[in-house]
């Protein structure tokens, strides 16, 4: 699980720089060449009126800053968003079976340069990944292999998978962390919550405790940018902090890298080695590099730590072992009731920029679920400006609403910071109406483009669940699906990518081809089409606001039995401030 590599020089490890890092830089000029060509294929696709998009793919490929670039972002929201992320994904994956017919996206995912998760979203990211980016579908579909035993949520982080014997998934999950433990390093609750939820997003059997985040990079697709760049997300907490400000870091960990572009940290360390002893970003000459502590398990379940609170049911089941009750306990003592939604990571960053720094004379460094600052979609890392996305598809499952559904709070929470100027390493983000707007203009119901009248920084695809072909609000503590009710969930997430294959709005691949080209379009002063003219007239928020107070906001089934054609999948028949954001989150 941990390993040791002998240093025999002074290593700089952790960088301060506004600039991407060198494996990432190396890997975009692959990745640019090919996404060119699945541009080419779903432009054409999906046929954008008067405009060659042979021509004008011709004419901007060899300029680098002229290709769109695409993000997509699945929020946070438990097994409701990862789910419903899970949706989206199929509806732009050219493998999902009939997703490049008339009305369908597939494709997109294969243009796309960055893919973020937070939270439930970030299980939906790291579960792909881990099982070498494999598509949706192909979990979904399985009955019988290695992947027929994943994504089975019928049984619960509190049962254990049904391969084991729940003896035996107490014991590992306890003797896994005890070996974090043994190895010199501290614990926390997200511990054995990453380890729970890897059972069912990485390995049944054993949940996976050798896999680490970090070894993306070898993946082979990926290391020859085959595939999109996965980013997850995490808030920094300061020691002592209990309420998280809507200027803290936040920190993103790639196949590459941890640590954040906020002035705040400034700083990126090496994933692979972050549980090695640093000192001013650097290692004494003969010290050790230790690999190992970035799990896939354990980033996941530092980017969705607010769900402690629900695996702490584990100490209420009847056959829980006394053992494992008492480590739980242990652990809940030394940390702190207020502190059970952290996650302790060895500090990279210690004694490095104490004047920036808050975090620099901890050996600790303390994280927090990402969506605890209300930015509940991970666009934050998208909108780097060196990363020059051109346009993010913000895939929002949300319960922001009384009945739980997206009212727009994530994207008001990024444009609010944006504004503040807390990241100024970040392009500014599109002008977002308050959400009673939202509502009652019915921007949470269907796609919405934000930032059609900006030249600069990403437009901005805003995806909310909604009910399209079945009602998708669960609750995000729900901890048990059935293979019906998480099938039909992934469907609907199709559909509002899709809006029901076009059952909805017949142009919409067009309209969704204008989005992407959108910022090209204005880099290269090309007129814009006709028909994109009349897509940002129908799809892009147009400036009005209605903040009046809503009724209870109670959407009907948009697709309802009978009524339009939705090709189905494969094979889918201050511990107050964490309750309320609880409450909020729910």
């Amino acid at each position: 699980m941990f390993f040791t590599q002998l240093i025999h020089s002074v290593v700089l490890l952790a960088l301060a720089t506004p600039n991407l890092s060198s494996e990432e830089s190396k890997w975009l000029e692959q990745r640019d060449k090919n996404t060119g060509a699945a541009l080419r294929d779903i432009l054409k696709r999906f046929d954008i009126g008067n405009l060659d998009t042979d021509s004008y793919l011709d004419s901007i490929l060899s300029d680098d800053d002229a290709l769109p670039r695409i993000g997509i972002a699945i929020s946070g929201g438990g097994y409701r968003a990862m789910m419903n992320g899970a949706g989206a994904i199929a509806a732009f994956d050219n493998r999902t079976t009939g997703s490049s017919s008339k009305g369908h996206l597939g494709g997109i995912l294969q243009a796309t340069t960055y893919l973020s998760g937070l939270s439930g979203g970030s299980w939906t990211v790291g579960s792909l990944y881990t099982q070498n980016f494999t598509s949706v579908e192909s979990i979904i579909s399985a009955k019988t292999g290695f992947l027929s035993t994943l994504w089975q949520f019928d049984d619960s982080i509190i049962k254990g998978p049904a391969g084991l014997r729940r003896s035996q998934y107490y014991r590992q999950l306890y003797q896994d962390v005890n070996d974090k433990v043994d190895a010199g390093f501290n614990k926390s609750i997200t511990d054995y919550w990453g380890r729970a939820l890897s059972y069912q997003l990485v390995n049944a059997s054993d949940g996976g405790p050798a896999y680490t985040f970090s070894s993306i990079a070898n993946d082979t697709d990926f290391a020859t940018a085959k595939t999109p760049m996965p980013i997850i997300v995490a808030i920094e907490r300061t020691t002592g902090q209990i309420q998280i400000a809507t200027n803290s870091t936040i920190v993103e960990f790639n196949p590459w890298e941890m640590g954040s572009y906020d002035p705040g940290l400034s700083a990126f360390a090496p994933l692979k080695y972050v549980g090695s002893s640093f000192n001013n970003g650097t290692l004494k000459r003969g010290s050790h590099c230790i690999a190992g502590v970035d799990n896939v398990g354990f980033v996941m379940g530092t980017s969705a730590s607010l769900f402690n609170q629900a695996f702490l049911q584990i100490g209420k089941a009847d056959d829980a072992p006394d053992f494992l009750v008492k480590a739980i306990n242990n652990t809940l003592a030394d940390i702190g009731e207020e502190n059970r939604d952290i996650a302790n990571w060895p500090n990279p960053f210690y004694k490095y920029n104490p004047k920036n720094n808050s975090n620099a004379e901890t050996t600790i460094l303390t994280l927090v679920d990402g969506g605890e600052d209300l930015q509940n979609i991970p666009l934050h890392p998208l909108l780097l400006s060196e990363r020059k996305v051109d346009v993010i598809f913000a895939v929002d499952g949300s319960a922001d609403t009384k009945t739980r559904w997206p009212n727009g709070t994530a994207l008001v929470a990024t444009y609010q910071r944006s504004k503040e100027g807390t990241s100024p390493q970040n392009n500014d983000f599109p002008e977002i109406p308050y959400q009673n707007t939202f509502v009652n203009l019915g921007l949470n119901k269907q796609p919405t483009f934000f930032g059609c009248g900006n030249s600069t920084g990403p437009l901005i695809i805003y995806l909310p669940n909604a009910p399209y072909t079945t009602q998708s609000n669960f609750t995000t503590f729900d901890l048990e699906y059935s293979d019906t009710d998480r099938n039909n969930v992934i469907q609907n997430g199709y559909n509002v990518a899709t809006m029901g294959n076009g059952t909805v709005v017949e142009n919409w691949p067009a309209c969704i081809g204008c989005a992407i080209l959108a910022r090209s379009f204005v880099r290269t002063k090309t007129a814009v089409p006709s028909q994109c003219e009349d897509c940002f007239k129908t799809f892009c928020w147009n400036g009005t606001s209605n903040d009046t107070v809503p009724g209870i906001y109670e959407p009907d089934q948009i697709i309802e039995s009978g009524v339009g054609v939705v090709a189905p999948l494969k094979g889918v028949a201050g511990f107050a401030l964490l309750l309320s954001f609880m409450l909020f989150y729910m």
